[in-house]
């Protein structure tokens, strides 16, 4: 194929274009043709471009990689603007239960991403850490950054360690690598699980229908073990449970619970259906258990050893103010 370039890319980044499809590319698929006549950018890049809705064709916008070329049609093509390599500091605001020039422990908020990525390019931790311990930032990997050695899902709240050295980075993402430290969560369920107590040992791997989510697969997992005991039950509507991993799989918790048949109240993800267990409490109490708007889900203990002296910590923070509320509106009603 030689596409004729209407408007020829610029020559650094080549990645924007316009181009009137001739009788020859007619048949061809857009992701293919685009790529070919930009040249510099690969066929996943482009196709990645196109689903996010920077592709137009005739002025009207398609998103569909395989669509098929048209003779005479014009494409055009323009990227996002590029963003700055590194993340910008960003003064918000962090409640920090422990510092050192070291590592930083702090407990998360709710709703707060860890890490830069496409949809969340800023407003991060990551953004909060560069202002709040910028200048105390030793270098990690060539760059001033934080060390994240472990993350905690955007909508779930509790403590986190970051480090602020190059050694204390490894030494701690050694720590977690090995599971040579204690966590524990606090987690509001669905139902109540028989037994009250145990342990779900069973491989986490992408969802073979739905790549956003995870699932416990037959084959093609990654080995994931959780323990659970019943901290607290409200008959067999809902129970506290507070869970320890053995292994760190994304979604972890949520999945396994899912999976044992108690899902996470407002999980968004793994809470596929009304509960059974909902029917079970009173009507006020069932709507706003449906109604809460992320997983029920805090990181309450984090212990483990300190990179630099070998002292043992441990840090706790309390449940958030809104799976307070729940619980409380559980204790009201007696269940």
């Amino acid at each position: 194929m030689s596409p004729r370039t209407d408007t020829p890319p610029p020559p650094e980044a080549a990645t924007s274009l316009e181009i009137t499809a001739s009788s020859g590319d007619a048949g061809n698929r857009l992701d293919r043709f685009l790529a070919a006549a930009i040249g510099t950018l690969s066929r996943s890049r482009v196709k990645a471009l196109i689903e996010a809705g920077h592709v137009s064709r005739d002025g009207a916008a398609t998103t569909d990689p395989s669509e098929t070329i048209r003779a005479g049609a014009l494409y055009r093509m323009v990227p996002p603007a590029a963003v700055a390599a590194t993340p910008e500091a960003q003064a918000i605001p962090l409640e920090i239960l422990f510092e050192d020039r070291h590592l930083i422990v702090l407990n998360k908020p709710a709703g707060l991403v860890v890490h830069p990525a496409p949809g969340n390019p800023d407003g991060t931790l990551v953004n909060a850490l560069l202002a709040h311990a910028g200048e105390e930032l030793t270098g990690i990997g060539g760059e001033k950054r934080p060390g994240i050695v472990h993350r905690l899902d955007k909508e779930t709240s509790g403590v986190m360690v970051v480090a602020k050295s190059e050694p204390a980075h490894v030494a701690l993402s050694s720590a977690f690598a090995s599971r040579d430290l204690e966590r524990s969560y606090l987690a509001l369920a669905w139902g109540m699980p028989s037994p009250s107590s145990g342990a779900v040992d069973a491989p986490v791997g992408r969802h073979p229908m739905d790549r956003k989510r995870m699932a416990v697969v037959v084959k093609g997992g990654k080995h994931a073990l959780t323990h659970y005991a019943t901290e607290r039950a409200w008959g067999t509507a809902c129970a506290l449970l507070r869970c320890r991993l053995s292994t760190g799989r994304t979604h972890q918790i949520r999945v396994h619970m899912a999976h044992l048949g108690h899902p996470l109240v407002g999980d968004p993800v793994y809470l596929r259906r009304l509960p059974a267990a909902a029917r079970g409490l009173p009507a006020e109490q069932r709507e706003v258990l449906l109604a809460f708007p992320r997983q029920a889900l805090h990181a309450e203990t984090l212990g483990f050893r300190h990179p630099e002296t070998g002292e043992m910590l441990r840090f706790s923070a309390p449940v958030p103010a809104d799976m307070s509320a729940l619980l409380a509106l559980l204790d009201r009603n007696g269940q």
